[in-house]
C-alpha cells in the first residue's frame, strides 16, 4: 500500500481504468490484477496476442474517453457462487474467488460506469474529476503470481497524479534519470548483475561492487564503533513464535518466506533483526550500571515481495541491513538518539546529499495498525518532538508513517535529480519491550522497563547504492572508488616504471592499476576518464626523469604537477577523512 493514501487509491482507480480500457480494445483479454507500487500501478493481462509498447498511446486514449462517465466506485458484496458465476471464463479471477473465500474474506466487486472487477476496495471518490493525470509507461512480462510454473503474462505499467504539474515533474525526473539508471550503471561499472538462474530480487556482486559495499559498511561501523556499540552476529532463520511474541507474524504472516522441516517445524527467513536481538539482551539480568546495551550487525534480511515490485537494486528480495538497537532507560534515551543523529550527519556529509526530517507518527484514526497503548504512543512522540526541537532541526510530521511498534525520526535524502528517499532512521519502541517483558535492575534492586532505540545508516545498502550511483553518476569520493588512481603508461619504455609506481601506491594502501595496453595514450585517458577514475597519471619521458608526477583530475582537462610523496599524503589523507573532494594545489 502506498504511504500516501489519497494517491495510493488515485493509482489504484487508474488500474481499473487501465483494465476498463483494454476490456473495451480487446474484449477476450483476460484480466488478473492491478495493484499500486511505488511509482505507479500495474496489471497484468493475458491477450490472445501479443501486446507492444505501440499499443499504449491507443490505450491511453479510451481511458481517458471512458473516464468521463465514471462517477464513482459502487462497492458490492457477492458470494463466492456470484463471484464465479460473473468471472467463469477467467480462470485467473476464480483462483483468487477461490483463495479469498478459503480464507473467509468478504468478496466484493467495484463497478464504474459498465466495467466491474473483483476488488478490496481503496479509490477515489469522483474518478470523472479526480482521475485525469496519468501516463502509461511500459509493458513486460510477467508470470502470474510471479512462478515460472505459470502462465506468462502481459503486465501493463502506468502512473497517476493528483495534478498535472506533479505528472509532468515526474516524467521530466524520468528523462533524467535514464541517463543515470543504477541498473545500466552497475553494468557499465561491473558492479552487480542478475541471473535468471539465482532469480529476481537476489542481486549477485562483483567484486567492485562488493568492494563499495564494504567501503560503505566499514564506515558505519567506524562510526557506530565511536559511539561503544558492540558487534553481535544471528542466524538467518527462526521459529514462528519468535515472530508471534514480537507481533511480526501478524502483521507480516503473508510477506514471510516459510520453511517446513523434515519433522514438522515451521521457520521462517528472517524479515527484520529486532526479536532477534532482544533475545541477546534478555539472555540475562542487566544492571543499570551496563546500560545501554548497544548492539550492531550488517546482515541479510528476506521478504517476499510481488514480482512487478521489484526494481535493480531499489526494491529486492534479499535485503542487507546495517541494524543496530539500542537498549537502554528512558532518561538515556535522548543523548542516545542524539549519537545516532551525529552518526548519521557525519556519514551522509561524505556523499553530499542533503538531508531533510520526516517524524513519523501514528495514525490516531486507525489505532488498531499499532501495538501497544495511546499514551504510550503519545508519551513516545513527544519525546521525539523535543529531541527535534534540541536539534534546532524542523520537522515534516507524517501521520500514519510510523512503524507499527514506535514513531520514528526519518532521514530524507535529496538526490542530484531532486528526488527524496527515505534513508537513515531513528526509531523509539516502547512497545516490543514491554512484549518481551525487557528491564534491568535500578539502583533500588528493582525491575525497571528499558526502552528501545531502532537504528539505521545507510538502511539497506542494496537500496543505498541504487541511490548513489545514481547520485553520482558512478563518479565516487576517492575513498570509495573502487579504482583510485590509473597509471597510464605511454609507451611500452615506460611499463616497467608504471608498475613500480602501482607498487609503491598500494603499499601505502592506494587501489591503484596500470594501463599498458597497446593504445595511444589519449584513449588511455579517455577509457579512464569513462570509468569514472578520480585520478590518472601519464608517465612518459619527462615524468620518468623527473620526480613529479602528471595528474589528470576526473572532470577536469587541466593536468596538475605534483612531487610523487605530496600526491600521496594528499590522497592518504583525503581517504582516511572521506572527503568528498580533494584539492591537490
Amino acid at each position: 500500500m502506498m504511504k500516501n493514501e489519497k494517491l495510493g487509491n488515485l493509482r489504484h482507480s487508474a488500474a481499473h481504468l487501465l483494465a476498463a480500457a483494454v476490456m473495451k480494445l480487446w474484449p477476450d483479454t483476460k484480466r488478473t490484477i492491478g495493484p499500486v507500487i511505488d511509482e505507479g500501478f500495474y496489471y497484468d493481462f493475458e491477450f490472445s496476442k501479443p501486446l507492444s509498447e505501440t499499443d499504449l498511446p491507443k490505450i491511453e486514449k479510451a481511458m481517458k474517453q471512458i473516464v468521463q462517465s465514471w462517477k464513482e466506485f459502487e462497492r458490492h458484496e457477492v458470494s463466492a457462487e456470484e463471484a464465479k458465476k460473473e468471472y467463469k471464463k477467467n480462470p485467473y479471477k476464480i483462483e483468487l474467488i477461490n483463495e479469498f473465500s478459503s480464507e473467509g474474506q468478504t468478496l466484493t466487486i467495484y463497478q464504474s460506469g459498465d466495467f466491474r472487477d473483483l476488488c478490496r476496495g481503496g479509490h477515489c471518490e469522483n474518478p470523472s474529476k479526480e482521475l485525469k493525470h496519468f501516463k502509461l509507461m511500459s509493458v513486460a512480462g510477467a508470470y502470474w503470481r510471479g512462478s515460472e510454473k505459470n502462465q506468462m503474462l502481459t503486465r501493463i505499467y502506468g502512473t497517476a497524479f493528483e495534478t498535472k504539474e506533479e505528472l509532468d515533474a515526474y516524467l521530466a525526473m524520468r528523462e533524467r534519470a535514464k541517463k543515470c539508471d543504477h541498473r545500466r550503471l552497475g553494468k557499465e561499472f561491473d558492479l552487480f548483475t542478475f541471473s535468471p538462474l539465482v532469480g529476481p530480487g537476489l542481486p549477485l556482486w562483483t567484486p567492485r561492487g562488493t568492494l563499495v559495499r564494504q567501503l560503505i559498511d566499514e564506515y558505519v561501523w567506524e562510526l557506530r564503533r565511536e559511539k561503544g556499540y558492540a558487534r553481535v552476529t544471528i542466524p538467518h532463520i527462526t521459529k514462528q513464535a519468535l515472530y508471534e511474541q514480537s507481533g511480526h507474524w501478524q502483521k507480516y504472516a503473508d510477506e514471510l518466506y516459510k520453511i517446513q522441516t523434515r519433522e514438522g517445524h515451521l521457520l521462517v527467513m528472517k524479515p527484520m533483526n529486532c526479536p532477534h536481538h532482544i533475545q541477546i539482551f534478555s539472555r540475562k539480568k542487566h544492571s543499570y550500571r551496563e546500560m545501554p546495551q548497544r548492539y550492531a550487525e550488517t546482515t541479510m534480511v528476506y521478504r517476499d515481495e510481488q514480482s512487478g515490485e521489484l526494481n535493480g537494486l531499489s526494491r529486492v528480495i534479499s535485503i542487507t541491513q546495517d541494524d543496530a538497537h539500542v537498549f537502554c532507560r528512558y532518561t538515556q534515551v535522548k543523548q542516545e538518539a542524539l549519537n545516532i543523529w551525529d552518526i548519521v550527519k557525519r556519514f551522509y556529509s561524505a556523499f553530499n546529499i542533503p538531508l531533510k526530517i520526516r517524524l513519523s507518527l501514528h495514525d490516531p484514526a486507525q489505532f488498531d495498525k499499532y501495538l501497544g497503548e495511546k499514551k504510550v504512543w503519545e508519551a513516545a512522540e513527544k519525546q521525539l518532538r523535543q529531541l527535534i526541537a534540541e536539534q534546532g532541526a524542523t520537522a515534516l510530521e507524517a501521520t500514519g508513517e510510523a512503524a507499527f511498534y514506535g514513531p520514528k525520526i526519518d532521514f530524507m535524502g535529496v538526490d542530484s535529480l531532486g528526488r527524496e528517499w527515505q534513508v537513515a532512521t531513528i526509531q523509539l519502541d516502547m512497545n516490543q519491550p514491554e512484549r518481551f517483558d525487557l528491564t534491568c535492575i535500578n539502583e533500588d534492586g528493582k525491575d525497571e522497563r528499558i526502552v528501545m532505540l531502532h537504528a539505521a545508516i545507510a538502511g539497506s545498502l542494496e537500496r543505498f547504492l541504487a541511490i548513489i550511483m545514481e547520485h553520482l553518476a558512478c563518479a565516487f569520493p576517492l575513498w570509495l572508488s573502487p579504482v583510485q588512481v590509473r597509471i597510464a603508461a605511454v609507451g611500452k619504455d615506460h611499463h616497467a616504471f608504471c608498475a613500480e609506481l602501482a607498487a609503491k601506491l598500494q603499499t601505502e594502501g592506494i587501489r591503484a592499476d596500470v594501463d599498458d595496453n597497446n593504445e595511444t595514450i589519449g584513449n588511455k585517458i579517455r577509457k579512464a576518464s569513462n570509468e569514472k577514475i578520480p585520478y590518472t597519471l601519464v608517465i612518459g619521458d619527462k615524468e620518468m626523469g623527473s620526480d613529479k608526477l602528471a595528474v589528470r583530475i576526473r572532470g577536469d582537462q587541466k593536468v596538475v604537477a605534483i612531487n610523487t610523496e605530496q600526491f600521496i599524503a594528499k590522497l592518504k589523507k583525503s581517504i582516511a577523512e572521506r572527503e568528498s573532494t580533494l584539492d591537490l594545489a
